[in-house]
């Protein structure tokens, strides 16, 4: 049976009360307009909570609403790797350092392109002829033919000291030869093309450099006539050059005694007290300076100086000088 004070017309249009159960029968269905009014308060509440960047007080304890199950699109930079010709959708995201980091170079082609390496050379250098410290007449021919194209500016000596090897280099650097200051073959065969063989006289001359007009004391007698403005010693009988050699002197500490003297001594195998180096062929005119042998002067050259004596670097020139002088000849030293 039907309250008939219920309102119902049985469409749901109207109405807040349910019906009377007489007995048995199930309970009445929900009326739906109590739905609608339901779900408005939960959209109003949700709309108070959830539409500020901040979370409300007591938001984080609240437990976040379930979100509907559905596909996650996939993150650009998880994206799977690519392979073959295939391009990914999207690029991945910069590093945060991309900005400030510097662009990789660009390799250029001959970077990346491995050039082989030369190959060293296996033809063994050239053998050396003559180096310094040699001395021989192929030394002497050597510094002939050197003067001869102006490499060499003194006369021969046969002996390959400093000067030697300073015209050797002038040479090979012209020629872009290696300069090495030594004389292998190449470097004497082309020597050898360039110039003609050498006279006796260009081979040996009687000085490196020109004998000095003599002192007119030097005219009379049997005289060692010495110029030190020519660096030469004459020996000279009667006006007459005898021999003539390359002399050196003693340095502005111990200089060269100047003027007329004459040999008072004769030592042959002489060796300073004074210093205890050797004097050979030694000719006293002058307390404890005298004409002899220097070995030092022979290698060196002009590079150095005596302690006073007249050096001599022609072993064979001054060895006759010394078995033709007696004691009492004159000895004039002047410039």
């Amino acid at each position: 049976m039907v309250d008939t004070d219920s309102g119902w017309d049985g469409r749901g249009g109207r109405g807040s009360r349910v019906t009377r159960n007489t007995g048995g029968a199930r309970p009445a269905e929900p009326i739906p307009g109590r739905r609608v009014a339901a779900v408005s308060l939960v959209a109003l509440a949700a709309l108070a909570t959830g539409c500020e960047p901040g979370a409300a007080t007591g938001a984080q304890d609240a437990t976040p609403p379930a979100r509907p199950t559905q596909a996650a699109a996939p993150s650009p930079a998880r994206t799977a790797p690519v392979t073959g010709d295939a391009k990914p959708r999207t690029a991945p995201p910069p590093s945060p350092s991309a900005s400030t980091a510097a662009p990789a170079p660009t390799p250029s082609p001959d970077a990346t392109t491995a050039r082989p390496a030369p190959e060293p050379s296996t033809a063994p250098p050239p053998r050396v002829l003559m180096r310094t410290g040699s001395e021989s007449d192929r030394v002497r021919e050597l510094q002939a033919r050197l003067r001869q194209i102006g490499h060499f500016g003194r006369n021969p000596t046969g002996y390959y000291g400093s000067v030697t090897a300073d015209a050797v280099r002038s040479f090979q650097a012209k020629r872009s030869l290696p300069v090495t200051g030594s004389t292998d073959e190449v470097t004497w065969q082309r020597l050898l093309a360039m110039t003609r063989v050498p006279t006796a006289a260009e081979l040996r001359p009687p000085t490196e450099r020109p004998v000095a007009a003599p002192d007119e004391r030097c005219l009379k007698g049997r005289v060692l006539c010495i110029s030190k403005n020519s660096r030469t010693l004459a020996w000279m009988i009667d006006g007459k050059v005898v021999s003539a050699m390359d002399v050196r002197f003693g340095s502005e500490y111990t200089p060269t005694r100047e003027g007329v003297f004459e040999v008072f001594w004769k030592s042959r195998d002489h060796v300073s007290t004074l210093y205890d180096t050797p004097m050979p062929y030694a000719l006293f005119f002058s307390g404890g300076q005298a004409v002899h042998y220097s070995a030092d002067f022979a290698a060196n050259g002009y590079g150095g100086a005596s302690h006073g004596c007249v050096n001599v670097r022609d072993k064979k020139k001054v060895a006759a000088l010394f078995d033709q002088v007696r004691t009492g000849d004159k000895v004039v030293v002047y410039w």
